[in-house]
């Protein structure tokens, strides 16, 4: 079993911008799916605000890879750009990976919707265990910059022709508001008796 370290990305890692950008474009074309491509300078952006997570081997190998995108003014956070190292897959680091960006979305931004849109059956089953919904895609963002994000996905068309309102990939979405409401005494009887 291998072991990682998983852990916010700073300056000190700019260094694996390009390569996280080459195995996000192979691991797309690969898979046949889409993703909103993200130049170096992009992710080394993310880096430098603290809106990344990097992980590593033991050995100190690069293994994978997040970010967080923010939306309408804050109120929604997308974690984005999911990539495991191909030799790392299958090994529990998407995972992982998954926790600390959420951790690092939920420390950085308490009030904000997380959501995500994903073709993958492992990221939706990670998702749902941190407390993601599959939700319509009218409950994410409207904010226009990240529908543009789209235009690099081999799925744009379908997105456009279907004017936003679905696509090939699952929206999931973890709401705050709910999860606080879950938690009051007072709001549970409300939402036994729904």
């Amino acid at each position: 079993m291998n072991k990682f370290v998983v852990q916010v990305a700073t300056s000190g890692h700019l260094e694996f911008a390009h390569t996280i950008c080459s195995e996000m474009e192979a691991s797309a074309k690969a898979r046949g799916t889409g993703i909103a491509k993200r130049s170096p300078e992009y992710l080394s952006a993310k880096m430098l605000e603290g809106k990344a997570v990097i992980a590593f081997s033991e050995a100190g190998t690069w293994a994978g890879f997040c970010y967080i995108e923010t939306w309408g003014h804050g109120q929604y956070v997308a974690n984005s750009g999911l990539i495991v190292a191909p030799e790392f897959r299958k090994s529990g680091l998407a995972k992982a990976i998954k926790e600390k960006i959420f951790e690092l979305s939920r420390t950085r931004f308490p009030e904000a919707k997380i959501f995500g849109l994903t073709t993958g059956l492992a990221v939706m089953r990670i998702n749902s265990d941190l407390g993601y919904q599959p939700v319509t895609y009218s409950e994410l963002t409207n904010d226009d910059a990240f529908w543009s994000g789209c235009k690099s996905c081999v799925n744009f068309d379908i997105l456009m022709a279907k004017d936003r309102k679905n696509c090939l990939c699952t929206a999931m979405l973890f709401d705050p508001e709910l999860v606080t409401k879950k938690k009051s005494p007072t709001t549970e009887t409300a939402v036994v008796r729904r």
